[in-house]
């Protein structure tokens, strides 16, 4: 689950660890993207690890959207067709 590192001045760093390597890191909101989609199956965040450049997904849960919308993370909604 990533945490959030803050202070007034500096920009919002969320923590993350890669599934792969197992390196944990801090990166940047740009680094991160959020899909919502209309079950916790789509609902998502992804990012590529910055030591082996695996592409890392992650399921989001409420709490994790919240952090992640909060601190500018670029979000895509994803509509189901019918």
């Amino acid at each position: 689950m990533p945490g959030i590192v803050s202070s007034s001045a500096a920009p919002v760093l969320f923590k993350a660890a890669c599934p792969e390597c197992q390196a944990r890191f801090e990166l940047s909101a740009g680094s991160l993207r959020l899909a919502i989609g209309a079950s916790r199956r789509t609902t998502f965040y992804s990012f590529t690890c910055p030591e082996c450049g695996s592409a890392v997904r992650k399921p989001a849960g409420e709490r994790i959207v919240e952090l992640l919308t909060g601190g500018g993370v670029r979000t895509l909604r994803l509509h189901s067709t019918v």
